[in-house]
């Protein structure tokens, strides 16, 4: 495993496991042990997954049989967008430490930058930012959660948050994969010491069958998927790829075992060259 310091000096496994769409007890637990068989010590989930209670459940039986303890992981979850608000992003942190059964979140982050079933124009959608990141400060203050930080912010909903937050995001999460690379994020985050957490690496499994991923995964002996998390890897990027395919699940964490920067810069600069502002998710650059 492969790690990074946080602004707060704690380290934050640059490698963990999606888990939207993991649903059902079985379903989880299954991800969930074949992820800490392999070596994985994060665990990434949010509200509107709705599986926080079956990674808490599955958390209290697997963690004994794998030896660790609740230290031992990196347990992250984030805001539902219909709680955004003072009062609702604070009751709504400690609904998912009750689902998750745990004290703390070693991370708790902003999912959207809008508050749901309100048109993203909406002005008022800055209000309810700040109102959620003044909750977020006050759970971290109370060592609810360990550290904070938002998810699919741009650099204007970033800069905005600058003018009003006491406590700097540790993380920013967004997408983020050579067919979108948002440059002015990652710039942003590298000056303010802020980690970029990458989620549809792998492009919704578009990108495995990219020519340019292909040509130099079988040139290196190496999976195309490891291709492309070793691409944001070698970056100091953070990966959450999801899988609840045990082989997929322990390649995906082999890339580490190759030594830090298997790839060469030519092969970093064609991966990147892929770049055509193809999105797969919602996009934040509507929402005022």
């Amino acid at each position: 495993m492969k790690f990074t310091a946080l602004h707060s000096g704690l380290k934050m496994p640059l490698i963990g496991l999606g888990s939207d769409k993991l649903l059902g007890h079985d379903v989880v637990y299954n991800a969930l042990d074949a992820a800490f068989k392999s070596g994985y010590r994060l665990i990434d989930t949010a509200a509107c997954y709705r599986n926080e209670k079956d990674i808490g459940d599955c958390l209290l039986e697997l963690l004994p049989k794998h030896g660790l303890s609740r230290e031992d992981i990196f347990l992250e979850s984030k805001l539902d967008p219909k709680d955004h608000g003072l009062e609702e992003a604070y009751t709504a942190c400690l609904e998912s430490l009750a689902k998750l059964q745990t004290d703390y979140l070693d991370l708790y982050l902003i999912h959207w930058p809008a508050k749901a079933k309100i048109k993203s124009d909406d002005p008022r959608h800055a209000g309810y930012r700040k109102e959620s990141w003044m909750a977020l400060e006050k759970l971290y203050k109370e060592g609810k959660v360990k550290h904070i930080g938002v998810s699919n912010y741009t650099l204007k909903h970033l800069e905005e948050m600058a003018s009003y937050a006491s406590i700097q995001p540790a993380v920013l999460q967004v997408e983020y994969h050579p067919l979108l690379v948002q440059r002015d994020l990652l710039q942003w985050c590298k000056a303010n010491n802020v980690l970029l957490q990458t989620y549809r690496s792998l492009g919704k499994g578009k990108l495995l069958s990219e020519p340019v991923v292909v040509a130099i995964a079988e040139r290196i002996g190496k999976m195309p998927a490891q291709v492309l998390l070793q691409w944001a890897i070698q970056q100091d990027l953070g990966v959450i790829p999801k899988s609840t395919n045990p082989d997929h699940i322990a390649e995906n964490i082999a890339v580490f075992q190759h030594g830090d920067k298997w790839l060469t810069e030519e092969d970093m600069r064609n991966i990147s060259d892929l770049h055509r502002g193809e999105k797969f998710c919602w996009d934040p650059l509507r929402v005022a």
